[in-house]
């Protein structure tokens, strides 16, 4: 497993500083349908998974994701991928490569001088509960940053903090259930 991360986290680490480039972000329509009992969103089509089983751990089953390859390398550096690892139930609502690549420069830049900001800002996007679809709707959830976000939608289309697209949701890791946007998600002043 150690390899696989390994692996994982020295790709992100040379592609990080050259996939820089904007993107805009998708917008989804509401639909009232139920909430999904299984993995949703349009973006699970194109989220290709290597060979992982829900028996993972967060960071490990994050590392099969390619498409995750961004957030398992700024995990290790913050020295947060032990830490995740060991929490029985959480929430990790996990940028994919294409929100890094939105991040500014200097925002980036800026993360990755400071191990404390980087710390915040991933934490930030973690929560110590497992989150079913179903909470989704109309959310409100401390993280372990220690600030609140928001969800809201329904059917297979959610937001967070109004902002950011779910736009795979419900991955099942051992300790985890991973929802997959499309922004870098920024504490509270």
């Amino acid at each position: 497993m150690r390899t696989r991360t390994a692996k994982a986290t020295a790709t992100a680490v040379v592609v990080i500083a050259s996939a820089l480039a904007g993107t805009a972000p998708q917008s989804h329509a509401q639909d009232a349908s139920p909430s999904p009992s299984g993995t949703f969103g349009d973006g699970c089509a194109g989220l290709a998974q290597k060979a992982s089983t829900v028996k993972d751990k967060v960071v490990e089953a994050a590392a099969a994701y390619p498409q995750l390859s961004h957030l398992v390398s700024a995990a290790v550096r913050a020295h947060l991928n032990g830490a995740l690892d060991e929490k029985p139930d959480i929430t990790v609502f996990a940028p994919n490569d294409q929100a890094f690549q939105s991040v500014t420069v200097e925002q980036f830049a800026s993360f990755l001088a400071d191990q404390g900001q980087l710390k915040k800002v991933l934490t930030y996007h973690v929560v110590d509960q497992r989150i079913t679809p179903d909470e989704l709707s109309h959310g409100s959830f401390k993280t372990l940053e220690g600030s609140k976000l928001t969800t809201s939608g329904s059917g297979t289309d959610f937001k967070v903090n109004g902002k950011a697209n779910i736009v795979c949701g419900n991955i099942q890791a051992a300790n985890a259930t991973i929802y997959v946007i499309d922004q870098v998600l920024q504490p509270p002043s």
